[in-house]
């Protein structure tokens, strides 16, 4: 009893997993977690951190121990009598030095902003890929409910086509319909059942890239929960501006604008640092030492400690490095970081205004796509009434089967388009949050 009742639990919250509907933001959620490129970008970020914290512990003393032990056989010189002798001996060293860069010609400063504004690049870039890839498991997931929603038109084609089947061999049985017509409505139902199973293909491919987009495994099941278009968030046309040569894009906060400019950062403090190789440099240092001597098998001679003690030597020293002639490395080393900064400032320069256009091209789509959208509404409405009118006189022979088929197709295209254009708008809106710096899934 107890196994079955474990049985039936684990069914049942299997099959309560596999009926789980995704939404738009679950998608683009998990993709976000599990994304391979994300993951990249994050451990390069923590490269950045780590180079960070290199740059201030360039600024703490530098300390160092040694510990050095020397075994003599044969001729050699007793360091106690300063004469050769032919006795084995044993040495052995300690040392404790520490040094201090007291000026480096701003060179440790630099880098401490060069690495600095790496890491807020690195910010930046992580938060544009992570949009990146929810606007492409976004595009993936809208391209899933076009074709889901083009599979139901394509179920309620077959359907109707089915029904008026039967209904127009009735009316030849009464006399009413000849075979001609039967035979038109058989084809169209032919190719209502062809396009039904050309748009379940397509529904099941665009499943597939969806799941690639978000790094789903690909043998596990995925339900989408498709969104409602309510046709009243499509009424209003244009909302803020009713020119697009209006708007005015805030890209202060783009994370891609934000990670080319602190790009151009890190380059222009690289270019700094690099000119630091021009001034003289000094160190401090200071340290301690002691060593300790013992002739093998004699059992003479001054004790570990005394000579340790008696032994020790102390020193401080100071080092000043200038710098005259390197074979024009530092020469080299600076031009070529100087142009690396103009090249990033170009960059920065043309990421803004790449953004500035894209983003002036989103916000026109999006008010495209919602006058487009009115517009089928009334294209649908008008589509459908011709529609049904064309039905009732071919089911009083006033029309014929081509007549009914044109009409039906053309319903069936508005319908599509309009869907195509509703989801446009969805996808159009979100560009324009993510060029304006919002983010556009949930955290």
């Amino acid at each position: 009893m107890r196994i079955t009742l474990i049985a039936i639990l684990t069914l049942t919250a299997v099959s309560a997993h596999a009926q789980h509907s995704w939404t738009v933001q679950q998608c683009m959620q998990y993709a976000v977690e599990h994304n391979h490129e994300v993951k990249r970008t994050e451990l390069e970020l923590d490269n950045y951190m780590a180079n960070r914290t290199g740059a201030i512990g360039r600024y703490l003393p530098k300390v160092d121990m040694g510990i050095g032990a020397q075994y003599n056989f044969g001729r050699t010189i007793d360091p106690e009598t300063n004469i050769y002798t032919d006795v084995s001996t044993f040495n052995n060293g300690y040392s404790l030095s520490a040094s201090f860069p007291f000026f480096d010609g701003f060179n440790r400063l630099h880098a401490l902003k060069a690495a600095k504004a790496s890491v807020l690049m690195g910010h930046h870039a992580l938060r544009q890929k992570q949009n990146q890839i929810a606007l492409n498991v976004l595009q993936a997931f809208v391209n899933v409910a076009y074709y889901d929603g083009l599979v139901k038109m394509a179920g309620e084609k077959m359907e109707e086509t089915t029904l008026l089947l039967r209904q127009t061999r009735l009316l030849e049985e009464l006399g009413r319909k000849s075979a001609a017509d039967v035979a038109q409505v058989e084809s169209q139902q032919a190719e209502a059942n062809y396009e039904l199973t050309h748009q379940q293909n397509l529904l099941a491919s665009a499943i597939l890239e969806l799941k690639k987009s978000m790094a789903y495994p690909m043998g596990d099941t995925i339900r989408c929960e498709i969104p409602i278009l309510s046709t009243d968030n499509f009424h209003a046309g244009n909302k803020i501006f009713p020119n697009s040569e209006q708007y005015i894009p805030t890209l202060g906060n783009n994370p891609e604008l934000l990670a080319s400019h602190y790009q151009m950062k890190a380059s222009k403090h690289e270019w700094h640092q690099s000119r630091a190789s021009l001034f003289p440099s000094l160190s401090l240092s200071a340290g301690l030492n002691t060593t300790y001597f013992h002739t093998l098998h004699s059992n003479g001679g001054q004790s570990f400690r005394d000579q340790i003690k008696n032994n020790m030597g102390e020193y401080v020293g100071a080092t000043l490095s200038i710098p005259l002639f390197n074979r024009l490395q530092t020469i080299t080393s600076i031009r070529k970081a100087k142009n690396n900064y103009q090249i990033a400032r170009e960059n920065y320069e043309q990421k803004q205004l790449e953004l500035e256009k894209l983003a002036r091209e989103a916000w026109q789509d999006w008010q495209g796509n919602l006058k487009q959208t009115e517009q089928m509404l009334k294209k649908v409405e008008a589509d459908s009434l011709t529609y049904h009118l064309t039905r009732r006189q071919f089911e009083e022979g006033l029309s014929t089967a081509i007549d009914l088929h044109t009409t039906s197709s053309q319903l069936l295209k508005s319908k599509a388009t309009l869907l195509q254009c509703q989801l446009m708008a969805m996808v159009k809106e979100q560009l324009v949050r993510y060029y304006n710096g919002q983010t556009i899934w949930t955290e």
